[in-house]
């Protein structure tokens, strides 16, 4: 399984308004379909996502795979808690499949503590 990781920008607070948003508000046409609402709660936390392909199975395999690596994230989602935003994507091997539980869920956690510590080591 590779595991790969990308910080987030920071984000603004939301009394706090961006470039953007005072623009947007200071054109006189604004297209409702991009109206930006500062008072959105945004998602400053770390969010997983999966890269399963053809290549691993038919559909039956691969979406297998995806719930054994979403209840792994589900069960070690925890360690990434004090990381600043962070997008990780989990690119899995066939072997998911058949492996135990157990040992995917020791490599799901392996690679956010190694991710954690990273991000914090980085803050600090």
């Amino acid at each position: 399984m590779t595991v790969y990781y990308l910080c987030r920008p920071e984000i603004a607070a939301p009394d706090q308004k961006s470039d953007h948003e005072s623009d947007q508000k200071s054109d006189q046409k604004s297209d409702q379909r991009f109206d930006h609402k500062s008072d959105q709660k945004i998602d400053a936390g770390a969010r997983v996502g999966f890269t399963v392909g053809r290549v691993l199975g038919g559909a039956v395999d691969r979406n297998r795979i995806r719930r054994r690596l979403r209840e792994a994230v589900r069960q070690r989602r925890a360690v990434l808690q004090g990381a600043p935003a962070v997008d990780v994507v989990i690119n899995p091997k066939k072997s998911v499949l058949n492996l135990e539980f157990s040992l995917v869920l020791e490599e799901v956690g392996r690679a956010f503590d190694t991710i954690a510590k990273k991000l914090l080591g980085r803050i600090k």
